[in-house]
C-alpha cells in the first residue's frame, strides 16, 4: 500500500524552480531516504506534504486523501521532525508529551501510557532534567517520541542526524529502526552511509526531479561492480603483477585494487593461474550509494 504518493508536483520561487515534476511514491512499513544535496528541494518537498506550502501544480495523497494547502486534515496521519526541533524548555520530557497529547485531544489515560512507551523508545524514560540543559541529540531523540505520540502512519524526519557526532547518530538511526515496527518513516538526507544502513527504499532528488527510485539492493544493482580487491600471499607477487597490468594499485603491501572492465578482470587472473601465484583473497568492491549518487548528480 502506498502510503504516500506525489506526482508531477512543481514549486518555483520567482525564477527559481526547485521542484519541476516531481514524482514519488513510499510504500507502508519502509524506511524511506529521501536523498539529495542542500538546497536540493527535499524541505520544501516535505512542507508541500505538510499542506504548509502552496503547490504551483501537481498531487500529492497521504493515505489515500489528497492534501490541501492550508487544510490539513492529512496531518492526522502524520508525525513531524523538524532539523531543529524547537521545546518549552523550562518541561521535562514527560511534562512537554503531556501538554502535546492533551492539545491533540488524547485519551488521558492513552496518553499517560504512550508517553511512557515512547520515552522509553528513545531512551529518556528516567530523564527528569529541564529540556534546557539537553544536548542536541537528546533533544532530536524528544523530537521522535513528539512526533510518533499520536501514532502516525507516516512519520517525516527532516535530516535527523545532519548536526549530531558519530554516537548521536548511531542512536538516532538506532531509534528509527526500532519506530519502523509503527509506522512508515520519510527519511530526508544527504549522509549516504545513514541510509545504506537503515532505509529499505531510498529515491535521489537532482535538479527538482527524481532520478532514482527503488530499494537499496535495486539502486545498487543500477551500476556495476567498483572492482576488486586482490590479496596476495607475497609481496614480491604484487610488484609482479603491478608491472605486468598497469590498472593495479597498490591498497597496502600485498594487497591491489582493480578497475576495470570483468573481462580484464579476467586476464589478470589468467596470468595468476598461469604463473602459479599464491592467492589470499578475492573480494568484489560493491557499488556504495555514494558513488552512484555522484554519478547521477554531477
Amino acid at each position: 500500500m502506498e502510503i504516500l504518493a506525489i506526482r508531477n508536483l512543481k514549486k518555483s520561487f520567482g525564477s527559481k524552480e526547485v521542484l519541476c515534476g516531481l514524482d514519488l511514491s513510499v510504500s507502508e512499513h519502509s524506511i524511506f531516504g529521501f536523498i539529495g544535496k542542500n538546497g536540493a528541494g527535499k524541505t520544501t518537498t516535505m512542507k508541500a506534504v505538510l499542506g504548509l506550502l502552496k503547490a504551483d501544480s501537481g498531487q500529492i495523497c497521504v493515505m489515500g486523501e489528497k492534501v490541501n494547502f492550508g487544510q490539513t486534515r492529512t496531518n492526522r496521519y502524520i508525525g513531524y521532525l523538524p532539523d531543529v526541533p524547537e521545546f518549552y524548555s523550562y518541561m521535562t520530557p514527560l511534562e512537554y508529551l503531556h501538554f502535546c497529547g492533551e492539545i491533540s485531544g488524547m485519551d488521558k489515560a492513552d496518553l499517560v501510557m504512550r508517553s511512557n512507551e515512547l520515552l522509553e523508545l528513545v531512551g529518556l524514560g528516567r530523564e527528569q532534567h529541564r529540556i534546557k540543559g539537553f544536548s542536541r541529540g537528546m533533544k532530536q531523540r524528544l523530537g521522535i517520541a513528539q512526533a510518533l505520540l499520536n501514532r502516525p502512519k507516516l512519520l517525516i524526519c527532516d535530516e535527523p542526524t545532519s548536526a549530531l557526532d558519530p554516537v548521536g547518530r548511531k542512536e538516532i538511526l538506532d531509534i528509527l529502526l526500532a519506530a519502523k515496527e509503527q509506522t512508515t518513516i520519510l527519511f530526508s538526507t544527504h549522509i549516504l552511509s545513514d541510509v545504506e544502513r537503515i532505509c529499505t527504499e531510498a529515491a535521489f532528488l537532482n535538479d527538482g526531479k527524481i532520478t532514482m527510485q527503488g530499494t537499496i539492493a535495486e539502486l545498487r544493482s543500477m551500476r556495476p561492480s567498483d572492482g576488486f580487491i586482490i590479496e596476495l600471499e607475497r609481496k614480491e607477487d604484487a610488484d609482479t603483477l603491478i608491472k605486468a597490468f598497469g590498472n593495479l594499485k597498490v591498497e597496502k603491501q600485498n594487497t591491489l585494487t582493480f578497475h576495470g572492465s570483468r573481462e580484464h578482470f579476467f586476464v589478470v587472473m589468467q596470468y595468476v593461474a598461469e604463473n602459479r601465484i599464491p592467492v589470499r583473497k578475492i573480494e568484489r568492491i560493491e557499488p556504495t550509494l555514494e558513488s552512484l549518487f555522484l554519478e547521477v548528480t554531477q
